[in-house]
């Protein structure tokens, strides 16, 4: 009897020390929402918690849009969306391979996985190294997490889920491969990260010429609302001149810089511009990117 007793009482121990997300659907429309993920870089204070992710709301089941950053996550989006319908999560789709946003599809047993053919042999073959760096970071809230794999490939350029259609543009820059979704009945624009919204753009992974085309590409879209990867929905598509403006900015840096012969510490001690000013994250970010990117100027110089 006492052991049965310890039992429960381990239980409900680890039950009520679990990471709470307190995730809140935003809605857009009256079948579509987002939970908007924090500004901020992996910390155990937010458990990963810093990408968003979108579910939209069909006649017999609900189309996911990204998963987050690990299985936890998942569990709790799950949760989140029962509270407002009982219809499965029958289809999710990954965006790209980045960890923050498919590390939650190991919650989901029972949906089909959509991506790209480089981002499914991306998360296949890099999964686990993503569950590694992440443990470092946020700790408990990515326990239980397991590389849980696409099992379908996106080839087409509409999707039709249970007689709901939405548009997919196959792009790049942000990675090698980035999926941004369209949904013309709402006229809503899921751009995941090709897109920040007074966010600092994120570029581990980055080709910038690439990215710039693509944004310009997706400034062309009749959308109303746009739900961008990190930031809050938005409606003006001045959001996207600052994303170009900012691209553009880090490469004239890095360019000039490379010209000067300046080294990393003398660029992070370049005054920020006031166009910037607003963006989260510019000084972490920024730093990121110069890290990265800036030994491809050196070389390219020479």
């Amino acid at each position: 009897m006492k052991f049965l007793f310890l039992l429960i009482y381990l239980y409900s121990y680890s039950i009520s020390n679990e990471f709470i997300f307190q995730l809140n659907p935003i809605k857009l429309m009256p079948n579509s929402y987002y939970f908007y993920g924090k500004e901020e870089y992996f910390s155990t204070k937010n458990g990963g918690d810093i990408a968003n992710t979108s579910f939209i709301i069909t006649k017999s089941s609900v189309i996911l849009i990204d998963t987050g950053s690990s299985e936890l996550y998942g569990k709790q989006i799950k949760n989140a969306i029962s509270k407002i319908t009982s219809k499965p999560i029958k289809y999710i789709i990954n965006t790209h391979h980045h960890p923050d946003h498919f590390l939650g599809n190991s919650a989901f047993t029972n949906s089909n996985i959509y991506a790209s053919k480089f981002t499914k042999e991306e998360i296949e073959n890099n999964g686990e190294l993503y569950i590694t760096n992440l443990t470092n970071l946020v700790n408990e809230a990515i326990s239980n997490t397991k590389v849980k794999a696409p099992n379908q490939i996106l080839n087409s350029k509409e999707l039709d889920f249970d007689g709901y259609k939405l548009k997919v543009l196959y792009l790049d820059g942000h990675t090698k491969s980035d999926v941004a979704i369209y949904d013309e009945k709402t006229k809503i624009l899921y751009a995941s990260d090709l897109i920040f919204n007074k966010r600092t753009m994120a570029t581990p992974h980055a080709n910038i010429n690439k990215w710039i085309a693509s944004l310009k590409e997706l400034k062309n879209i009749d959308f109303k609302l746009s739900v961008p990867g990190h930031g809050v929905a938005f409606e003006n598509k001045s959001v996207i001149d600052e994303n170009i403006n900012y691209l553009r900015y880090l490469d004239n840096t890095l360019k000039n810089s490379a010209k000067k012969g300046l080294d990393i510490f003398e660029i992070l001690n370049l005054p920020i511009p006031k166009e910037f000013n607003n963006f989260t994250m510019f000084k972490e970010e920024f730093e990121r990117s110069v890290i990265n990117l800036y030994p491809t100027y050196e070389e390219e110089l020479n």
